[in-house]
């Protein structure tokens, strides 16, 4: 019954974070910078300590009590997770919602899943896993298969964006997808699905207030609502710089109170993007708690997103007007960084 719950609340997960850009797609007249900003407000700052305080009561007491040392790589991860946050935005914005998602998640579940083990081969630590670990028992080599799978699908995903490039004029690429360009946006694609994978380091060094939260009696199931706070601290302070920075650069800091513009439109929905991305995490942590094992759960939701990310992208037609081998071409990358997240998670279960 936790296995079936945890993936039910991974899927919820998964539907708010294949779907929290649709509501970007209704802002009129503003920049990106700007709306995506606006967003990031709701998503980093506004939201998870609501839902902290509403699952965790005290929770403000834990972080105050939490170690230095906790705080700075919780917050440092999150800067990093940041970053890959940016870029994914740009990665959506030049690829679409089906190519792009594919590309970073592809990515951030392979990096999701062997990075730890690398920094645990040179700071080894009581209970973790290294790399010279994985290479020498089963569990490790079916993880490191996935993995390879898994850069296997990219490559096909990126073969299909070249297809589709080919496949289409440059009228047909701005139906499909308004900014397409597959150079620029597979360069973001891979930075974002790299430096994304930082989220999960973010929360496995935020554990010591997940703990405590559990230890002062609290629910279980919303344990990793404190981590959230100050992990999305360090998003925050790296989006709001570059999307300052490109305000000013060009020009759009007037977007926020142009009426020219339907503003209350713009909030609404850009309120209504950054929230649900949020509810991402909040479902993750609650499958997290029925699993519990981080890594499989990380790869249980980079999978449901990658296919519900896929059926948005059908649905708002990014694939009509290629020929059919150019279809035939992304599904079967589809299919295979869907395989290697099974694989991965297999892998991570019989640990």
């Amino acid at each position: 019954m936790q296995v079936i719950l945890g993936t039910i609340f991974h899927f919820i997960g998964g539907f708010a974070s294949g779907s929290f850009y649709m509501p970007f797609k209704r802002v009129q007249g503003w920049a990106w910078e700007s709306y995506w900003i606006i967003g990031g407000l709701f998503s980093w700052l506004i939201v998870p300590p609501l839902a902290a305080w509403f699952t965790l009561p005290g929770f403000s007491e834990i972080i105050r009590n939490a170690p230095a040392s906790t705080i700075q790589y919780t917050i440092l991860f999150g800067v990093l997770w940041g970053i890959g946050g940016l870029t994914y935005g740009l990665g959506v914005r030049y690829l679409g919602m089906s190519l792009g998602n594919s590309v970073v998640l592809g990515f951030c579940s392979a990096f999701g899943a062997i990075v730890p083990s690398l920094y645990y081969a040179l700071v080894p630590t009581t209970g973790k896993t290294s790399i010279v670990d994985m290479f020498s028992t089963t569990w490790g080599l079916i993880v490191l298969a996935g993995v390879v799978i898994c850069l296997v699908g990219i490559y096909i995903c990126g073969r299909a964006g070249m297809m589709k490039e080919n496949d289409l004029n440059e009228e047909d690429k701005k139906k499909s997808v308004a900014e397409f360009n597959l150079t620029k946006g597979l360069f973001v694609a891979i930075t974002s699905g790299i430096l994304s994978s930082c989220f999960n380091f973010g929360i496995e060094a935020g554990k010591p207030m997940a703990e405590a939260a559990v230890n002062m009696g609290l629910n279980p199931l919303f344990q990793n609502n404190v981590t959230y706070v100050v992990l999305l601290w360090g998003g925050l302070a790296t989006n709001f710089i570059w999307t300052m920075i490109l305000n000013a650069r060009n020009g759009t800091y007037g977007d926020y109170t142009n009426r020219k513009t339907p503003l209350s439109k713009n909030y609404f929905f850009s309120a209504l993007a950054g929230t649900t991305w949020f509810m991402q995490f909040f479902f993750y942590g609650m499958g997290e708690s029925k699993l519990g094992n981080g890594a499989s759960s990380w790869i249980l939701h980079m999978a449901f997103i990658i296919l519900i990310a896929n059926v948005w992208g059908i649905l708002l037609k990014e694939w009509t007007g290629v020929s059919k081998k150019t279809k035939t071409t992304i599904i079967i990358g589809i299919a295979t960084i869907m395989l290697s997240v099974l694989v991965v998670g297999y892998g991570n279960a019989i640990k």
